[in-house]
């Protein structure tokens, strides 16, 4: 299962940097569908509602695989989910450096580095 997941995301994260067509960014000759955090097709119907008030890792990469598939615009999700580009750009950095795990909350401390204080 934990070697399913990991080439999961690894295709997700070659698919969308990538594209199919070798291109990357919104015009990378999708029509609509990119490849999911899970590994399978996603639309813009598979983004998360607006007004989400509780982020699971889940739907955090769904929003960043819909922006990097060119589903929504950064600004568009931003604004949707009442986001700040910084907390947007935090998750991309961390989905493309830990995968999926890295969007986790509770381990929030052992993806950005922790501090050197202890308290």
């Amino acid at each position: 299962m934990v070697a399913v997941r990991k080439m999961s995301e690894q295709n997700f994260t070659s698919q969308t940097k990538a594209g199919p067509g070798g291109s990357s960014g919104p015009d990378n000759g999708l029509t609509g569908n990119v490849l999911g955090p899970t590994g399978l097709p996603m639309t813009a119907k598979d983004l998360p509602p607006p007004g989400i008030k509780r982020w699971v890792m889940r739907r955090k990469a769904e929003v960043v695989a819909g922006v990097k598939g060119g589903l929504i615009s950064l600004d568009d999700a931003c604004q949707r989910y009442d986001l700040s580009i910084d907390e947007f750009r935090s998750w991309q950095r961390l989905f493309d450096n830990h995968g999926m795990r890295g969007l986790r909350t509770t381990k929030i401390n052992k993806y950005r580095g922790s501090s050197t204080n202890p308290y």
